[in-house]
């Protein structure tokens, strides 16, 4: 069993661009330019996808960066709103409890 590793690289979104433009300009394949700039050839692949569903060329279905980032924000929020919602039905919980004493 392989072993990954904790500790991420993050790249910048100019990085990204980059790598994504020079796999289309210089001919060779995701691999070759993956190890040449010393990316995952994985990590390159999936740039390239996203880059094309931002182009409007991906899959059918595929989320563009900008619908993954709001279906993000959307989650984020909708968790936060059910924690307050459980907050909310034990306070009032509590103060019905407290009312008929």
């Amino acid at each position: 069993m392989s072993k990954k590793s904790n500790t991420s690289k993050r790249y910048t979104a100019e990085f990204k661009r980059d790598a994504v433009a020079l796999v289309h300009s210089s001919g060779k394949t995701v691999t070759e330019v993956a190890r040449e700039i010393g990316v995952s050839a994985e990590g390159l692949r999936n740039w390239v996808r996203q880059d094309q569903a931002d182009r409007g060329h991906g899959p059918a279905g595929a989320l563009t960066s900008d619908e993954k980032e709001e279906l993000r924000r959307l989650r984020r929020e909708n968790r936060e709103q059910q924690q307050t919602i459980e907050v909310l039905k034990k306070a009032a919980a509590f103060f019905a409890r407290e009312s008929t004493k």
